[in-house]
């Protein structure tokens, strides 16, 4: 833990707390650092390694708290400074590292220097910290340019001395102007004042769009892109992060919380255009948003799989299926995909990462009226997209209540409403309701979680491992193998799978049918059988058991026994024992117990 060549983050599975939607410890409706504070033994239970920390800086919360007016503070509404070292402290107590997210491509137009930017004169040095131009056309009513807003509409918006200012998001977003020599040393006073109160490390947000192209030139095709364009992907960025890289790497690597580390959130239509961010003595990491976007198919994960290990592995691209950005993966996929997605996620190579709610198999929530949306997506586009306060709505902990837990209660007068409404279904999706239910996606997590912090081929594997070697299987499937000893398997068709050779049940998403096989939307963990000759480790974790207990054990005898053929090793091709492989465990949950 802590080595430059094998540091915890490689590894980890980290939470993102989205903080106003967590657990609001003062009862005014939004979540805080009190509230998180109090529920870090859950986090624990659960077996995360480190929390993401969506923004929680001062900010009037126009999209979310990622429009920032103080990067070295924290909002009232959310806690205090002291709040976060107690966050800080605290999660160490817990071995839970903590991620804070940086916001550099843009701020709030509250912030400080926005505002002397708006009271200064067209041309000022107070004006070039931002991206101020003349408009076009009769008396520059025209934006200077037709790039798009992400959030719907034009990136411009007019002041009342005639220029326009720039702003890839909202227009309270306004961008920041990173060809200016002040903006660089700015940010790099910003990391140092939370690297130096004792983080693990920064999500970067926009991390592909600092610089804009100096000329600000039309684009041929202004439909929002992930492209290369004259506002994403500019070269100019790498320098930026070779400083980052630089600052991290002058921390500590050893003790907690060991290596610093930058994960950038860097959309891309190829990983030929992620590959520069990962360079040596750039980013540590880059996000893997391969998953999010792949329909459940076993073709298409496959593809996404494939196309990440082509350039890098899982410990420099994290795998993620969920953030607050995009909708649910049991909306997006169904309930039972999402479950099995989540074995998935937790048994590729490296690190993954687990958005809140997803454990406990939240969908979106899809029917907030109007009035209460708050994604300036929604009003940007005159509600065409409903934007992304669905998968925002604040967690439910107790299966009843005005606010089913979020909000304390302990307390002399009523705590407000949350400050999004939480349908009057959301208490059976409670911790209270699936704590201790063996077949609650909440045991699931639990149960994988534990499996994959004790399991050598786990993470990064025994000896920083990232490998993993695809197997025989049918066309609706994924079967693949990590060393050592263990053992994927997913049916993504409609007919049920029979699960490769294997000594045991690890976990499965689902139970599995009467003759042992997979149904439809569901995932294994498996232990391997015995191999017949000795390959990379397998038979040095896992034992044949004989074969009273694991026919006593498993109570049937497999169809198609005695097959000889399955081969998952590497070099030499060494077979699978050819006892016949039990049927898995099963049970109502899917849980071994």
């Amino acid at each position: 833990m802590g080595k430059p060549d094998n540091p915890w983050w490689a590894g980890a599975v980290v939470y993102q707390v989205y903080p106003r939607s967590f657990a609001d410890e003062n009862g005014d409706g939004n979540g805080d650092l009190p509230g998180l504070i109090e529920r870090l033994p859950y986090l624990a239970d659960l077996g995360v390694n480190a929390i993401w920390l969506s923004p929680f800086y001062p900010s009037p919360l126009n999209d979310g708290g990622y429009d920032v007016s103080d990067y070295m503070d924290v909002d009232p509404r959310f806690g205090t400074l002291g709040d976060f070292d107690r966050l800080v402290k605290v999660g160490r107590d817990h071995d839970i590292r903590v991620i804070v997210d940086l916001v550099p491509n843009h701020c709030s137009w509250d912030h400080p220097l926005f505002k002397k930017a708006l009271a200064a004169p067209p041309g000022s040095s107070e004006r070039d910290l931002f991206i101020f131009r003349d408009g076009r056309g009769p008396d520059g009513a025209e934006p200077p340019n037709n790039w798009p807003s992400q959030f719907g509409g034009r990136a411009w918006t007019r002041v009342p001395d005639g220029q326009w200012y720039l702003h890839l998001f909202d227009t309270s977003q306004p961008d920041w102007n990173w060809r200016d020599p002040r903006v660089g040393p700015m940010f790099e006073e910003i990391l140092r004042f939370w690297l130096d109160r004792g983080i693990g490390g920064f999500r970067v947000d926009v991390a592909h769009g600092l610089f804009k192209d100096p000329n600000l030139a039309d684009v041929a095709d202004p439909t929002l892109t992930n492209r290369p364009s004259a506002y994403y992907h500019r070269p100019e960025v790498h320098a930026v992060y070779r400083d980052w890289r630089a600052i991290l790497d002058s921390y500590p690597s050893d003790g907690f919380p060991g290596a610093r580390t930058a994960v950038g959130e860097v959309w891309a239509e190829s990983a030929s255009t992620i590959a520069p961010y990962l360079a040596p003595g750039e980013l540590p990491q880059v996000f893997n948003f391969e998953l999010i976007k792949s329909p459940w198919s076993a073709v298409a994960l496959r593809a996404a799989i494939d196309d990440t290990h082509a350039f890098t592995d899982g410990s420099h691209a994290p795998w993620v299926i969920d953030n607050h950005d995009v909708v649910r993966p049991v909306t997006r996929w169904g309930k039972e995909a999402a479950r099995a997605a989540a074995l998935l996620l937790l048994a590729l190579p490296g690190s993954a990462y687990v958005y809140q709610g997803e454990e406990l198999g939240l969908p979106e929530v899809e029917d907030i009226p109007d009035a209460a949306r708050q994604d300036p997506t929604f009003r940007r586009t005159g509600g065409k997209v409903v934007g992304r306060d669905g998968c925002r709505v604040p967690l439910p902990w107790s299966a009843s209540g005005a606010s089913f837990g979020f909000s304390g209660t302990d307390r002399d007068f009523t705590p407000a409403p949350p400050w999004l409404p939480q349908p009057p279904w959301w208490g059976g999706y409670s911790v209270a309701t699936q704590s201790g239910d063996p077949g609650s996606s909440l045991s699931l997590y639990q149960a994988a979680l534990r499996i994959r912090r004790s399991h050598p081929a786990l993470g990064i594997g025994s000896g920083g491992s990232t490998s993993m070697r695809w197997l025989a299987a049918p066309d609706d499937a994924l079967f693949f193998a990590r060393d050592p000893g263990f053992l994927f398997a997913a049916n993504l068709g409609t007919s049920p799978v029979a699960l490769p050779p294997h000594s045991e049940v690890l976990v499965t998403s689902g139970p599995l049918d009467a003759e042992g096989a997979l149904p439809p939307n569901t995932a294994a963990w498996l232990a391997p059988l015995q191999l017949a000759s000795r390959c990379d480790g397998y038979s040095a974790f896992h034992q044949i058991a004989s074969e009273e207990a694991r026919w006593g054990r498993f109570g049937y005898r497999a169809r198609g026994s005695r097959r000889r053929s399955w081969r998952a090793c590497s070099a030499g091709g060494s077979v699978w024992s050819s006892r016949s492989p039990p049927a898995a465990a099963r049970s109502s949950s899917g849980v071994r117990r």
